[in-house]
C-alpha cells in the first residue's frame, strides 16, 4: 500500500476500532472480550454487538487506548443454534445440500444465459425434492394405511386406532375414497408446516432489510482500487440486493407449497378417476378427466414460476409478486379439496387392493432427478472450460455432485420411513416377499434403492482406507522435518508424532472433493441400477434373484435387509439427534455448527431450506462499520476467525468506497478460500479474492498447518507484500522453556489470539491505515448513543 493517506484518513479522530466476529461453534461476548461485565450497544436477542462496560464511549477519549484498538464483538450464534426447535432443521437437509448446489456454480464471463440455465436446472432439482418428501408422505399414509392396511381385515384388526376406517367395520369411512380424504389431512398438515416454518423463519431471520448507502458518486455495479482509485467490477456478494432476497424466497415458497398440495391432490382424486374411468359407476368419468386436466394445468404453472428466477441483485427489490404468491398456493388448496369432495363421493362397488400406483411416481422422479443432474453436469462443465480455475472442486463439477447427493439423502429418508412403517404394519411378515405378508408393502424401487445401499458403502471402504494409510505414513515422514522447524536439540518422538499427525488430520480436508466426487458418481451409476432392476422384474431384490443361484439369491436378500435397516437407521438417527438437540443446549450447539456452513447462502433454490444466517449478519456488520467511521472517522479492524471471516469479507464487500478506505481486514483460520474459493468459484474463486483485496484497504490472513477448516487465501498485494502469513507455529513452543514452562498445547483451528503474531499484524493494519492523530473537536460516540437508546448490562 502507498505511504500516503486518503483525505479521510488523514482527518481521522485518532479512534481505532477491532470488530471481533466468532466463527462456526459461536461464542459468547464475555468469552470474546474476556470480561464477565460486557455491554449490548446495539442489537437484539438474535445477534448483536457487545463491548465491555468500561470501553462504552470509549472513543471520546482515544488516549485511552493508545496500546490498541477498542475491541468489540459481534454475536451471530443463535442464528444458528438458539431455541430447541431449531434442531429439527435437521430433517430438512436434503433441502439445504441443494440449495448450496445452486451456489456452486463455476465462475463465467459473459456466459448470462448458461449461468441461468445452471440456476433453473438447480431449482428444478429443488422442486423434485418437495414432491418426493410430499409422495413419500403420501405413500406412507395413504397408500400403507388408508389402502393397504385399513382395507385389509387381518392388517386393520391387529390396530384398533384403524377400525372406524377398517372395512371390516362397514362404516361411512369404510369406502376407499374416504379412507384417502380423511388421511390426505397427513402431507397436507406437513405441506403447511413447511409453509409456516419457511415464512416464520424469513419474518426472523432474513426480513431486515439492510440500510441504503446515499452515496451519488458510487455505482451499484462497480467498487474502487483503494490503491488507484480506478473503477473495478463489483463482485456478486457486494451487489446491494443480494443479502435481501425476499421477492424469489416469497415465489418459490407458493411455488413449492402449491407443488406439495398437488401430489396430495393427484393421490387422492388420481385414484378416484382411476376408478370412475373403468366402471359406470355414480359418478361420470368426465368428472375426473376435469379434475386431471385442471391439475395439469396447474402443474405446469408450478413450473413456470419456478423457471422464472424473479430477483435483482443489482439493487434492494422491495417487490412481491402478489398474483403468484397468493392465488397460486390458493389455487392448488381448492383443488386438493375438490379432490377430497371428489373422492369422497359415494362408490358402493369401491373395493381397495393392491397398491396405490406409486412405483410410476417414484420411478418417474428417480429419473428425472438423475437426467436434470446429468444436464447440469454439462452445463457445470461447459462454465467451467470457459474461464477454467485450477483449484476449483472437480473441474467445475461440486455443484452437480452435491445436487446428487441431495437427491441421494431425499430418497434415502423417503425410502427409510415407508421401509419402517410398511414393515410396522405387516408385523412378523416382510412386505412385498411373498403371499404371506398382510399387506403388499411399498413401491418395488424403494426396495432396490435400499438395496444399493450396503453396495455403496462398500465401494467407499477401498478409497478410505487409502486415505488413512496415506495419512499415517504422511504423519511419520514430515518428522523430521517438524523437528528441524522448532530446532530441538533433543525430540521426543510422542511430542513429534502428535503434532505430525495433526498436520496430517488437518490435510485430509483437501482430500473431501475426490470422496464426494466419487460418493457422487457411485450414486448416480447405483441409482440407475435400481430404476432398472425395478422396472424390468417388478419385483424386490430378494424375489428377483430366485433361481439365479443359492450364493446370488443370499447376497440379494442380504442387500434388500441390510439396506432396508440402514434407511431406516439414518432416520430415526435424524430423529434422534433432533430430540437430543432440543433437550441438550451444547448439542443444539453442535447441530448449529454443521449450519453455519450450510446455510451462509440465502434460499435460492429451496424455500424450506433452513434460514441464511447471512441475510441478517452481513447487513448488520456492514452497518455497524457504515456508521462507525462515517461517525468517528476513525480506524477499524474487521477481525473475523472461521466462517467470521467469510462473513466479515462478505460484510466489507458491501461497504460503500468511503468507509471501506478506513477498513482493514484481519482474517485467520479462514475457510475464504481452501473451502468457499474451490466450492463455490464464482462468488470467492480467484477473481473475486483479488478484487476484494484491491477494494479494501488492506488484508492480512494467519492460517496453521494443523488447521483443518482454515488456510491461506494465495493472493498477493502486487507490491511485493503477501496477504497471508502462516503457517504459523503450532504449537508456539515443542517443549518446556522458561517462558512456557508447561507444554503448549496444539490448538489447530482454534485460538489465533494466543499468537503473539495476532497483536503484531493487528497492529500493523492499524499502522497502514493511517497514525493517530489528536481527536476533533465536537466528535461524539456512537457507541455511547446507540447504548443510550438500546443498551444493557449482560455482565
Amino acid at each position: 500500500m502507498p505511504p500516503d493517506l486518503t483525505p479521510e484518513a488523514a482527518q481521522s479522530s485518532g479512534a481505532a476500532l477491532e470488530l471481533l466476529v466468532h466463527g462456526v461453534g459461536g461464542a459468547t461476548p464475555q468469552e470474546m472480550l474476556g470480561d464477565p461485565r460486557t455491554t449490548r450497544i446495539t442489537g437484539d436477542d438474535t445477534a448483536a454487538v457487545h463491548r465491555r462496560t468500561e470501553d462504552v464511549g470509549a472513543e471520546q477519549h482515544p488516549e485511552r487506548h493508545r496500546d490498541g484498538p477498542i475491541p468489540e464483538a459481534y454475536c451471530w450464534s443463535n442464528l444458528t443454534s438458539g431455541n430447541g426447535s431449531r434442531a429439527l432443521w435437521l430433517l430438512l437437509l436434503p433441502f439445504m445440500v441443494v440449495n448450496l448446489a445452486h451456489w456452486m456454480r463455476p465462475s463465467a464471463q459473459g456466459r448470462s444465459r448458461t449461468v441461468r440455465l445452471y440456476g433453473l436446472l438447480v431449482r428444478l432439482v429443488a422442486l423434485s425434492l418437495t414432491v418426493l418428501l410430499t409422495a413419500a408422505v403420501c405413500e406412507v399414509a395413504l397408500d400403507l394405511v388408508a389402502w393397504q392396511c385399513a382395507g385389509t381385515p387381518d392388517c386393520a384388526g391387529q390396530r384398533s386406532w384403524l377400525g372406524f376406517l377398517s372395512t371390516g367395520q362397514g362404516g361411512w369411512f369404510a369406502q376407499p375414497g374416504r379412507r384417502l380424504a380423511v388421511v390426505a389431512l397427513v402431507p397436507t398438515a406437513l405441506v403447511g408446516l413447511l409453509w409456516y416454518l419457511s415464512n416464520r423463519t424469513w419474518s426472523a431471520y432474513e426480513s431486515q432489510r439492510p440500510l441504503t448507502w446515499d452515496d451519488p458518486e458510487t455505482d451499484e455495479s462497480e467498487d474502487t482500487d483503494a490503491r488507484s482509485g480506478v473503477p473495478v467490477v463489483r463482485p456478486a456478494l457486494g451487489r446491494p440486493g443480494f443479502w435481501y432476497g425476499r421477492r424469489l424466497v416469497a415465489r418459490l415458497r407458493a411455488a413449492h407449497t402449491a407443488a406439495g398440495f398437488l401430489t396430495v391432490a393427484a393421490t387422492v382424486g388420481g385414484a378416484a378417476a382411476r376408478h370412475d374411468r373403468g366402471t359406470d359407476g355414480p359418478v361420470s368419468a368426465v368428472t375426473g378427466v376435469l379434475f386431471e386436466t385442471v391439475l395439469v394445468l396447474c402443474a405446469l404453472v408450478v413450473v413456470a414460476v419456478i423457471c422464472h428466477r424473479g430477483r435483482s441483485e443489482r439493487r434492494l427489490d422491495h417487490r412481491l409478486d402478489r398474483a403468484v404468491t397468493t392465488f397460486l398456493p390458493g389455487t392448488a388448496l381448492v383443488l386438493l379439496l375438490w379432490s377430497v369432495v371428489y373422492a369422497s363421493w359415494s362408490r358402493p362397488d369401491w373395493a381397495s387392493s393392491g397398491s396405490l400406483p406409486g412405483e410410476a411416481v417414484f420411478r418417474t422422479l428417480a429419473l428425472g432427478q438423475g437426467l436434470l443432474v446429468v444436464v447440469l453436469a454439462v452445463v457445470a462443465l461447459n462454465l467451467y472450460r470457459s474461464s477454467p480455475e485450477p483449484r476449483t472442486t472437480l473441474k467445475g463439477l461440486g455443484g452437480p455432485a452435491v445436487a446428487m447427493l441431495a437427491c441421494a439423502l431425499g430418497g434415502v429418508m423417503t425410502g427409510g420411513i415407508a421401509q419402517r412403517v410398511a414393515d410396522w404394519l405387516d408385523g412378523p411378515g416382510t412386505p412385498g416377499m411373498g403371499e404371506d405378508t398382510d399387506i403388499q408393502g411399498p413401491p418395488v424401487l424403494l426396495s432396490w434403492q435400499a438395496s444399493v445401499i450396503p453396495v455403496l458403502l462398500l465401494l467407499l471402504l477401498p478409497p478410505l482406507v487409502w486415505l488413512a494409510v496415506r495419512t499415517t505414513r504422511h504423519a511419520r515422514r514430515t518428522g523430521p522435518a517438524i523437528e528441524a522447524e522448532y530446532e530441538e536439540k533433543r525430540p521426543e518422538p510422542g511430542r513429534t508424532a502428535r503434532i505430525a499427525r495433526t498436520r496430517a488430520t488437518a490435510a485430509l480436508t483437501d482430500s473431501a472433493p475426490g470422496i464426494i466426487g466419487l460418493l457422487s458418481s457411485a450414486t448416480l451409476l447405483l441409482g440407475a441400477g435400481a430404476v432398472a432392476g425395478s422396472w424390468l422384474t417388478g419385483d424386490v431384490p430378494g424375489l428377483a434373484a430366485d433361481g439365479t443361484g443359492p450364493f446370488v439369491e443370499s447376497v440379494a436378500e442380504t442387500a434388500q435387509s441390510t439396506g432396508s435397516w440402514l434407511t431406516g437407521f439414518g432416520v430415526i438417527l435424524l430423529v434422534a439427534l433432533g430430540r437430543r438437540a432440543y433437550r441438550d443446549v451444547s448439542a443444539r450447539r453442535t447441530i448449529g455448527i454443521l449450519w453455519d456452513v450450510g446455510t451462509f447462502w440465502p434460499r435460492a433454490a429451496h424455500p424450506f431450506a433452513p434460514p441464511c444466517y447471512a441475510e441478517r449478519a452481513v447487513p448488520d456488520l456492514s452497518s455497524r462499520m457504515s456508521a462507525w467511521t462515517g461517525h468517528t472517522r476513525g480506524r477499524l479492524v474487521i477481525s473475523g476467525h472461521s466462517q467470521g471471516s467469510v462473513l466479515a469479507a462478505a460484510a466489507v464487500w458491501q461497504l460503500p468506497d468511503r468507509a471501506r478506505s478506513r477498513v482493514a481486514l484481519l482474517t485467520y483460520g479462514s475457510p475464504i478460500e481452501r473451502l468457499y474459493g474451490r466450492w463455490f468459484p464464482a462468488y470467492f474463486g480467484r477473481l473475486p479474492l483479488e478484487g476484494l483485496e484491491r477494494s479494501v484497504h488492506c488484508w492480512r490472513n494467519l492460517w496453521r498447518a494443523t488447521d483443518p477448516i482454515g488456510g491461506p487465501v494465495r493472493i498477493d498485494e502486487g507490491d511485493g507484500q503477501e496477504v497471508d502469513r502462516g503457517p504459523l507455529k503450532d504449537p508456539l513452543v515443542y517443549g518446556r522453556t522458561t517462558e512456557h514452562p508447561l507444554p503448549e498445547p496444539i490448538l489447530g483451528h482454534s485460538d489465533y489470539q494466543a499468537d503473539p503474531v495476532f497483536a503484531v499484524e493487528r497492529a500493523a493494519l492499524l499502522e497502514r491505515l493511517g497514525p493517530v492523530v489528536p481527536q476533533q473537536a465536537g466528535a461524539q460516540d456512537l457507541g455511547a448513543a446507540a447504548q443510550g437508546s438500546a443498551g444493557r448490562s449482560s455482565g
